[in-house]
């Protein structure tokens, strides 16, 4: 028999267990995380300049957690920049995808559809416009599905 009493070994291993039971709680679901994710702007933000975005391209505005693409001259569609799988802020823009550094979605930047799982709901869009030659996302109002609203 060891030195250690048994209450003790039964102690250690209920914490083993529940620390155990609590990393398979936290592990990957492929459910929507959007409860968890930050609310999206319902007050104006202001991007800079709309001439950023690159007609035919995108541009990630990570602070922001935006996405913003123009998917020809003048027209502008913006997305929430959070992974509808964990709430991940996406890191950078690929050959037309957003991509989520933590569990490896992929998003379209002009659609916002889920391209590559684990995510499976695509990015919420924003409104957006432009005023004075910038962009205007986060108009009053909650975000809108419609990503030409």
């Amino acid at each position: 028999m060891s030195g250690q009493p048994a209450p003790r070994r039964t102690v250690l291993k209920g914490a083993v267990l529940a620390g155990a039971a609590g990393l398979g709680v936290a592990a990957c679901s492929t459910e929507s995380k959007l409860g968890h994710a930050k609310p999206l702007p319902s007050t104006p933000v202001d991007l800079g300049a709309a001439d950023e975005v690159p007609v035919g391209g995108a541009k990630l505005y990570r602070e922001q957690r935006i996405l913003v693409s123009c998917p020809s001259e003048g027209k502008y569609k913006a997305f929430s920049a959070q992974c509808t799988h964990a709430g991940c802020v996406l890191d950078k823009i690929e050959k037309g995808e957003g991509n989520c550094p933590c569990h490896g979605s992929r998003f379209d930047v002009t659609t916002g559809e889920a391209l590559q799982g684990p995510a499976t709901v695509p990015l919420p869009a924003i409104p957006v416009r432009v005023e004075g030659g910038k962009l205007i996302t986060g108009a009053a109002g909650a975000a809108t599905s419609d990503p030409d609203a």
